[in-house]
């Protein structure tokens, strides 16, 4: 086998995260009675919070903001999105959206059969995310997918993130891979291909919202069963 250790990235490629926020939003939608607050529209508060979501975690990949700040005030900017300013409300919700998220199961269709394959095929599998430790940690064993990796890298645990080549050096030391023998899967081509560019590495794009990407990755598919026919 030309490649020994494949990387996984874990949101949006393999734990769909949009439909498992989504769940967590709506049941603290509920359980604050946000709508008794002003916000009449459930729809509006999840695609406000997805937007805030990514704009802090692009400031934070590039160093503008600490992590802490991330973790609030995403939710502290959707409320204010609908006249809300409580802060306290804010970090309340958003400490019990991340006690909540890691408990959702939801998984991109084929995800424990691609694993299965790829470790019955005596492929050494990893993570590299950009999440939280405990909490990735978490989605991992809740979801049922924990045992088929060897090493989970987080980016708060490694103190470096995607795209970045530190975090991939990490990785490579931690797992005892070499780059010649190491693959990138993940969704995201600023994060994860380019990631994986910057690192030396072969990449495979995870093109589930079927994109056109800016860059050419080594490989390209459209489903998680399509692995199949690289490895």
């Amino acid at each position: 086998m030309k490649y020994q250790h494949i990387f996984f990235d874990l949101d949006h490629t393999l734990w769909d995260f949009e439909t498992n926020s989504r769940q967590t939003l709506e049941e603290l939608f509920h359980s604050y009675n946000l709508q008794a607050r002003g916000v009449h529209d459930f729809d509006l508060f999840y695609k406000n919070y997805m937007v805030h979501n990514e704009k802090l975690w692009d400031r934070f990949r590039k160093s503008f903001i600490k992590i802490d700040d991330l973790r609030w005030k995403r939710m502290w900017l959707t409320l204010l999105d609908f006249k809300i300013g409580d802060q306290t409300l804010a970090l309340d919700m958003a400490k019990r959206f991340l006690d909540l998220l890691p408990s959702r199961k939801t998984l991109f269709p084929y995800t424990v059969e691609i694993l299965t394959y790829l470790t019955n095929k005596g492929y050494r599998l990893h993570l590299i995310t950009n999440g939280f430790e405990q909490v990735q940690h978490s989605k991992l064993k809740y979801a049922g997918i924990d045992s088929y990796f060897i090493e989970v890298i987080t980016s708060e645990g490694s103190s470096y993130i995607k795209p970045n080549k530190e975090i991939f050096d990490y990785a490579f030391q931690k797992t005892k891979a070499l780059p010649a023998e190491s693959i990138m899967i993940g969704d995201n081509i600023e994060v994860d291909i380019q990631g994986a560019i910057n690192a030396g590495i072969d990449q495979v794009y995870v093109n589930h919202l079927n994109i056109d990407p800016v860059v050419q990755p080594t490989y390209t598919v459209y489903s998680l069963k399509e692995l199949e026919n690289i490895f």
